[in-house]
């Protein structure tokens, strides 16, 4: 089977070497994003999908707008591929792509479509506290993740995975469920399933914004925005800014799902106690933060200017204080 494959990040890097090294396919070319300027050197950085197109000596297209590069549009053409593979590319596809190969393009996307179409289904299906999501093969067409679906793999979330954690394990299902997807097509098992747009949500661009912690509001509100947006759920210590990277709920809810270390905390709340206040601190463990609703555990954080930490050694490196206030400027 001939194929191209469109990808860039790291997400899509399983699917590409997973049918590279498949001796039924051959992949005869991979689209990707322009290299990107990073560092302080300002130097060239190639995507992930290419450096491994690169290593595996497969040609690489890098149009910085693919509907309108008449070069690329020429060469995907003249390939003759049976289908396209798209995996987090990065840009829309015209109908022109579209209709170029056998099979059609197909696309792996990190939802259970039709929820959480758009462009960050991962992060924001964690934000909403959802507790199951999981991998949708599709036919593209020419909406945003509308096409007719074909197969799909779903997976539990646990109580503490973020979004990078959660990422990986979806980056090894589209591998899988894309060569089983491949196959399908090429024999003519699969029946295309049209979505219910009825039922349609939509995980939009994660702005910087969205970042911004709120104290006020309950506590797995707080965690699970922590960890959808890993790693930079921000807030303010002291006046300066703090990244809160990892942080559990605690009470009786959650009892069950927490390690037992964990699962056994019951501090005592002060009737005085305000959103972000800092309500006790656990030897070896981390501190406790009153929020809207509930109480949240600081398992990881970083101060601006300085390397990660547990939340056990930044009380002890800032000798926090019972009482002290985050989110305050």
């Amino acid at each position: 089977m001939r194929l191209v494959f469109f990808g860039t990040p790291q997400f899509a890097v399983p699917t590409l070497q997973t049918l590279i090294d498949r001796p039924d396919v051959e992949v005869v070319a991979v689209v990707t994003q322009p290299d990107k300027r990073r560092g302080r050197g300002q130097g060239l950085d190639p995507s992930p999908v290419k450096a491994i197109a690169v290593e595996a000596g497969i040609e690489v297209w890098q149009p910085a707008r693919i509907k309108r590069d008449e070069a690329t549009l020429a060469k995907l053409r003249d390939t003759q591929a049976d289908a396209f593979v798209v995996v987090a590319y990065g840009q829309i596809l015209s109908q022109e792509i579209l209709d170029m190969p056998r099979l059609g393009c197909v696309n792996g996307h990190g939802s259970l479509l039709p929820e959480y179409r758009g462009a960050a289904p991962i992060q924001w299906c964690l934000h909403d506290g959802a507790i199951e999501t999981g991998i949708t093969t599709m036919l593209m067409d020419a909406g945003m993740d509308t096409g007719a679906m074909l197969l799909k793999r779903s997976r539990s979330i646990g109580l503490l995975e973020n979004a990078w954690e959660l990422m990986a394990g979806l980056a090894d299902d589209t591998a899988a469920l894309m060569v089983e997807t491949l196959h399908g097509l090429d024999r003519g098992d699969l029946t295309p399933e049209s979505q219910d747009n009825d039922r349609a949500t939509y995980a939009s661009l994660i702005k910087k914004d969205d970042y911004q912690l709120d104290w006020a509001q309950s506590a797995i509100a707080i965690h699970n925005k922590i960890r959808g947006f890993y790693p930079n759920g921000m807030t303010t210590f002291r006046g300066q800014t703090l990244k809160i990277k990892a942080t559990a709920p605690i009470g009786q809810s959650w009892q069950d799902q927490l390690p037992a270390e964990l699962a056994v905390l019951s501090p005592e709340i002060p009737e005085t106690a305000k959103p972000g206040e800092i309500v006790t601190v656990v030897k070896n463990i981390g501190p406790i933060v009153m929020t809207g609703d509930g109480l949240l555990l600081l398992r990881e954080v970083q101060l601006s200017g300085k390397k990660a930490a547990s939340g056990w050694d930044f009380a002890n490196g800032t000798r926090l204080a019972i009482g002290e206030l985050l989110g305050v400027s």
